[in-house]
């Protein structure tokens, strides 16, 4: 994986101007800032979103000397992992690492832009990344986003209903899965009478009308609830459409943290945890009792994950991967799983390859760079 990220960080191209946002839209598309936890804090931190993009430096933390990297090599926007500015700075006097940073990014123009748990909810995140390190296959969430989906309906003419199903699918109502423009309809009658002042598109004034119409509706994620409800009221022929939201309590299925998977052939406990060690550049693997038996299921979460052994126990896992485990938090192993914490840094690390290929998708010749500064805090003796 060092090769990798050294031909990435050599192979930039020809310099093409651009706002800002233009980069922090592009990463945004890919991972809705609506997804992140309601303790985080994604997004543009430090800067100004109009202003003329020269460069994206990568990283997971945003340090002192990461700032300088920005600053000397041209680039005046750091795309991070970990947000900078976590709870709220009341002083800027430079006594801490944070206000430094901050204070030097404002005299030197650079922008700070942080993108943490939308990247690890989001479809093809960090976990995702993980798994796709170790090749596992039949990919699928540990713990499922929940409180965030939510069904709309409406009832129009039969006349409009395709018209309306195009026009919501493209602001991305009805994606379920690997399956988008999901509806349903059905046939019904519906009956108003206008009133005073309205301009009916059916009907007459004072006189009560029935109409034939199609129920449709539609699930989709609460964050383009808004976009969903302004097309539906723009495309609709009625002057007053009716409009129904109703909250689900579905989990989605496809986002959420953690991902479970499955290697394409069994390993031992030891040969597993080496080929980990390697792949991650793992130091030292803390880890619960070897239970002497095969891997063949792996769940893993990026960061620190000890919140979701119980998800990993319930999902059949043979070992459970990830980071920041206590002491005590491997006693729930319960001779059932094996809890493996290889570190929070070198289970993101790779966060790092998500944000190059998004923002080079969209703009090729752009100079992204991955910073070469930017070591583990977390040092072993």
């Amino acid at each position: 994986m060092t090769k990798l990220i050294v031909f990435f960080v050599t192979f930039v191209g020809k310099k093409d101007f651009m706002q800002i946002s233009q980069i922090t839209d592009t990463l945004e598309s890919f991972a809705p800032i609506a997804l992140q936890e309601s303790f985080d804090n994604c997004g543009l931190l430090v800067g100004n979103p109009q202003c003329e993009a020269t460069g994206v430096l990568l990283c997971i933390d945003v340090v002192e000397n990461i700032v300088d990297e920005a600053i000397a090599s041209g680039c005046n926007l750091i795309v991070a992992h970990h947000p900078l500015i976590f709870r709220g700075i009341k002083k800027l006097n430079g006594k801490t690492y944070i206000e430094r940073c901050i204070e030097k990014a404002v005299k030197n123009d650079v922008a700070i832009y942080a993108a943490h748990t939308n990247f690890d909810i989001t479809r093809r995140g960090v976990s995702h990344r993980m798994a796709k390190l170790l090749n596992l296959h039949n990919i699928r969430i540990l713990s499922p986003k929940k409180d965030i989906l939510c069904k709309v309906v409406t009832f129009i003419p039969y006349d409009y209903l395709e018209k309306l199903k195009v026009a919501v699918a493209q602001v991305g109502a009805g994606h379920i899965g690997n399956y988008d423009s999901c509806s349903f309809s059905s046939s019904g009658e519906g009956s108003f009478r206008a009133l005073e002042g309205a301009q009916p598109f059916v009907g007459e004034a004072f006189t009560l009308h029935t109409e034939q119409e199609s129920r449709v509706e539609w699930i989709l994620p609460t964050y383009i609830l808004d976009n969903v409800l302004n097309t539906i009221k723009s495309t609709h022929p009625y002057e007053e459409p009716a409009i129904d939201v109703y909250p689900l309590a579905n989990k989605w299925d496809n986002y959420g943290l953690g991902v479970v998977g499955e290697l394409t052939e069994e390993r031992t406990e030891k040969d597993f945890l080496l080929q980990v060690k390697d792949i991650f550049e793992v130091k030292a693997i803390r880890h619960s009792p070897l239970l002497n038996k095969k891997i063949r299921t792996v769940a893993l979460c990026g960061g620190s994950g000890a919140d979701f052994i119980a998800d990993a126990k319930r999902s059949g896992a043979d070992i459970y991967l990830t980071g920041d485990i206590t002491y005590h938090r491997f006693f729930e192993a319960e001779n059932s799983i094996v809890i493996a914490d290889i570190g929070h840094f070198e289970s993101e690390q790779y966060t790092k390859e998500i944000f190059y290929e998004q923002i080079t998708k969209k703009f090729p010749n752009f100079v992204v760079r991955f910073s070469e500064a930017e070591r583990n805090i977390v040092s072993y003796f």
